[in-house]
């Protein structure tokens, strides 16, 4: 069995791009010794939409492009890139999702391979992409033991980024 890491939306939108997030940009450093020291599967998940995302029910609420499939802001951020291709204990896979949570399709992409040993979380947005990712896959795969690692997620403020730990908490995910 092989854990997995789960990198949620590391992207360049995220960081520096249409919806910097200073937090986001903190916790790269602490993502890439991660994944430079994993072993077993690395997914990373990149929220992905088209020319069209101002007239979905996420553009009508948050009417910020960003994540645009083929612009540089909907790239994994490089050096969390380069730390996975560099890491030969690792496979590297990518997971484009239209939505917070990848749903059924995370489930699919992780029955792909043998069965996990231990799932882990970290990336961003604590509060929005990283807590509805865990939660759909928690309950998809109750058995399966998941964590996140707390200090390697950014949320969209300090308050709601230890609200969405404390709901993965309670819904028995680890906080590392």
């Amino acid at each position: 069995m092989k854990d997995i890491l789960i990198v949620v939306d590391m992207q360049r939108d995220f960081t520096t791009g249409a919806l910097a997030n200073a937090d986001a940009v903190a916790i790269i450093e602490g993502i890439r010794e991660k994944i430079a020291s994993f072993s077993g599967r690395v997914i990373f998940t990149r929220d992905t939409h088209g020319e069209d995302y101002l007239a979905s029910m996420e553009g009508k609420n948050l009417p910020v492009p960003h994540c645009i499939e083929g612009t540089a802001g909907h790239e994994i951020e490089p050096l969390l890139w380069k730390a996975a291709k560099d890491n030969c204990a690792v496979t590297v896979e990518v997971l484009d999702k239209p939505n917070f949570g990848a749903g059924t399709r995370l489930y699919e992409k992780i029955a792909e391979g043998e069965a996990p040993g231990k799932i882990f979380f970290c990336g961003t947005c604590t509060d929005i992409c990283v807590v509805s990712n865990a939660l759909i896959l928690k309950s998809l795969l109750p058995e399966v033991p998941m964590a996140v690692y707390g200090g390697l997620c950014a949320g969209l403020s300090p308050e709601k980024h230890a609200a969405a730990l404390s709901v993965m908490e309670s819904c028995q995910l680890e906080i590392l």
